[in-house]
């Protein structure tokens, strides 16, 4: 390779990086078939419509398909998802693709609302599927931990929750007691530095021994 070809090497390396980095949100994003399916998707746009101004448009909805889900989402809590639900809206969400790409040429505008539909479907299942999680959790006694994957950059992580089902009053009492002594661990633990949550390290320091049993 000569002197000459490694600037335009750079920069399209640069631009490749961007590109990743912009795509790195999104709940679906997660799920390793997104980005071959959603490939797939964007190279065959330009033979689902009968109209040209269908494909960029079309095009500008794949391409922004991730970022554009966590601006819908709309949650109170942390956008994470067990990975058993991100698969579940992740298949509901190309089984419905796949057909739509099975059709041969559509008439003007039927294609990008097709496509919209099936954003506004996948927003929801991906907010029932997040709320569901922590209403399970509701379900158990005291602190309960489950894994997840978070929505913003895909890396494993952890939900900690307090449930309120215990079946008796000497239940309740333990559960309050190990809550009280969650907070205080990860105060002591955020004295040099306050955040909103407590940090991953102590969740991870509470899995099976404060499981509930």
């Amino acid at each position: 390779m000569d002197e000459h070809g490694r600037p335009g090497q750079a920069m399209a390396l640069l631009l490749c990086l961007g590109m990743t980095a912009a795509l790195a949100r999104g709940c679906l994003h997660c799920d390793p078939n997104f980005l071959p399916k959603f490939s797939f998707y964007r190279h065959h746009v330009n033979l689902k419509s009968w109209w040209v101004g269908d494909i960029p448009v079309s095009g500008v909805l794949l391409t922004e398909w991730s970022q554009n889900t966590m601006k819908e989402l709309h949650l109170a809590i942390p956008a994470e998802i067990t990975r058993e639900k991100l698969e579940q809206v992740a298949g509901a969400v190309y089984q419905r693709m796949d057909q739509l790409y099975q059709g041969k040429m559509y008439f003007p505008g039927y294609f990008p609302n097709e496509l919209r539909a099936i954003f506004r479907e996948q927003v929801r299942l991906l907010q029932n599927a997040i709320i569901e999680s922590r209403i399970d959790c509701q379900r158990h006694c005291g602190i309960f931990q489950y894994q997840t994957i978070s929505c913003i950059n895909c890396t494993d992580s952890h939900v900690v929750c307090f449930g309120y089902y215990c079946k008796s009053s000497a239940q309740w009492e333990s559960a309050v007691q190990g809550l009280l002594s969650y907070i205080n661990t990860w105060h002591n633990l955020q004295r040099p530095r306050r955040t909103s949550s407590p940090p991953q390290a102590l969740q991870a320091q509470w899995k099976g021994a404060h499981h509930p049993g």
